[in-house]
């Protein structure tokens, strides 16, 4: 099925557009069948859902902090009547007898109504136009009418100008009851602010979701938080079918290839051959299932600091370490033969390069290490996992022992490398961490590497922490750093000027914020004009491995 945008709509904004302008009502018209059409498009899909939480108490200085969190990762399902999760990780929050958070309640803030969005239910009211980074928009109000029965969404809308697509909702549902705090029987609504992104002509997907409840006291009886969805992996299946098309023509030309250029090989190139596999299978399967990013220009600034600190130490592995980047919000990192794994979220909250080059400098230590364990990867049916599986599965994890020793050799390696000068605000990073350490389980709970772990000789270097400082910088908020292509996975670094706080409740160190997206219109290159806008379809999960 095709994202097809509605003939009608083409037919106003294309090039038969009349030149007289449409009334409000043709516009409203228009948006009402539009979103119809979406949410069946939107459906089609199953994207990679991440929810993260955080729960807030109260602060003098900061206003408020985080108490605790909340992490889920999983499969979007829309199949049947009702909106799903299949869980990538195990599920550790049980809640209280009073609440609980559903992932699937989140999901359902990408829609503003998934049945009954039509002018029998909704009033909308102009506000006029604006701009969403360089999408001209049409803003509405929304309001349900008199005879509208149940929760309604009650908020503003913004509808793109060419095929009139709803781009944000920003809102909640009337009457005050939410679908993602669960309270008894009754089901209590969230505000929310829903973004889309356009990842192909005439599609725009569900992106980022931002929700909060901050009042003082909760209305719903349930904890103060913020939390922040994050969606990914749209297009994963067209480009699988693509890889294995290409596969099999390789292999096609491999067999017909003149046997007689092989050579023999020694045990050791052997032993090497089928670590080099094994690197390449995870890699595989981590892309497949949507856990890492292809390479792009963020992995190039990530190359060039670790060969900052391979030349400066004289290390001559014989093989180039490359990185790579984990999608995944939470801070973890590892390495697997020669490569390099850091975390999105990871990436995001660190505030400048010599401590981005102390958390490499950990990973080319572990790197240098052997890690017999992971050669059997080199087994492809140890890889037939289903998205729902890999996390659970797969692992990367250091001993303690060897921690310690990574992080005594990273410490050799910063010294002798251009960031030898700068190690103060590396300790000053690591003692943010420690400092919420406590309240930030979830995030700094690595799932498939490791946490960030340094010896105390960091820590000492650093001036000690003061939050009251405007000038002192231990980490940024989360989402600072990259950007998520929600089609084909791909990461970027933001765009952005790094901004100095007025006050010491602006530097939210790791904390979630609001979203303020720069929209753009996909731009269609000729190499991209086939059938990558095929949906993807919905991803098998085990009936044992998949949490509703």
């Amino acid at each position: 099925m095709a994202p097809h945008v509605s003939s009608s709509s083409r037919a106003v904004m294309g090039a038969e557009t009349p030149q007289t302008p449409l009334s409000t009502n043709e516009i409203v018209n228009h948006v009402f069948k539009r979103e119809k059409e979406q949410v069946e498009i939107i459906a089609s899909y199953a994207p990679i859902v991440e929810t993260y939480i955080q729960i807030e108490k109260p602060d003098p200085l900061m206003g408020t902090v985080p108490k605790s969190d909340l992490y889920f990762l999983g499969i979007a399902d829309f199949r049947g009547k009702t909106i799903k999760v299949h869980s990538m990780i195990e599920r550790t929050h049980k809640g209280s007898i009073l609440w609980s958070f559903e992932p699937a309640g989140f999901l359902q803030m990408a829609f503003l109504d998934l049945a009954e969005f039509d002018k029998d239910h909704y009033k909308l009211t102009s506000r006029g136009r604006e701009f969403l980074g360089e999408v001209r928009c049409y803003v509405f109000d929304v309001e349900r009418t008199p005879k509208a029965k149940g929760p309604r969404f009650r908020g503003r809308i913004w509808v793109e100008d060419q095929d009139f697509t709803i781009v944000r909702m920003n809102g909640s549902y009337a009457p005050q009851m939410n679908f993602s705090v669960r309270h008894f029987e009754d089901e209590f609504y969230l505000p929310f602010d829903s973004w889309r992104t356009n990842v192909r002509s005439g599609l725009w997907l569900p992106s980022d979701i931002f929700t909060q409840e901050m009042a003082e006291p909760v209305p719903n009886g349930g904890p103060r938080f913020k939390a922040r969805v994050h969606l990914w992996g749209y297009g994963l299946t067209s480009r699988n079918r693509q890889e294995e098309l290409g596969r099999l023509l390789v292999e096609s030309q491999n067999n017909v290839k003149d046997e007689s250029e092989q050579h023999d090989r020694s045990p050791l190139e052997q032993q090497r051959g089928w670590r080099e596999l094994s690197e390449k299978n995870v890699l595989e399967v981590l892309e497949r299932v949507g856990l890492a990013a292809p390479e792009g220009d963020v992995e190039k600034v990530l190359n060039t600091i670790v060969n900052n600190i391979v030349v400066t130490n004289s290390l001559d592995r014989g093989v180039e370490l490359h990185c790579r980047v984990l999608m995944t919000s939470d801070f973890e990192m590892f390495s697997m033969q020669n490569t390099i794994v850091l975390s999105r979220g990871l990436i995001d909250v660190v505030p400048n390069e010599e401590t981005l080059a102390a958390l490499l400098a950990f990973e080319v230590a572990d790197a240098m290490m052997p890690k017999p364990a992971q050669d059997q990867y080199g087994f492809s049916d140890m890889l037939r996992l289903l998205p729902t599986e890999a996390l659970k599965k797969l692992s990367f994890v250091d001993k303690p022992d060897e921690a310690q020793k990574n992080s005594e050799k990273a410490m050799e390696l910063l010294k002798k490398s251009p960031y030898a000068d700068k190690l103060g605000n590396v300790g000053l990073f690591l003692s943010q961490l420690q400092s919420q350490k406590p309240a930030l389980k979830q995030l700094i709970s690595a799932r498939l590497g490791n946490q960030v772990y340094f010896t105390s000789q960091l820590l000492q270097s650093a001036p000690a922490l003061d939050p009251g400082s405007l000038t002192q910088m231990g980490a940024l908020p989360m989402g600072s750093r990259i950007k998520i292509n929600p089609w084909n996975d791909g990461v970027s670094l933001l765009k952005t000027q790094q901004m100095r706080p007025l006050s010491p409740r602006e530097k939210i160190p790791f904390e979630v914020t609001p979203i303020n997206l720069h929209l753009m219109r996909y731009i269609e290159s000729s190499a991209q004009v086939e059938h990558s806008i095929v949906p993807r379809t919905v991803m098998p999960v085990a009936g044992a491995a998949g949490q509703d």
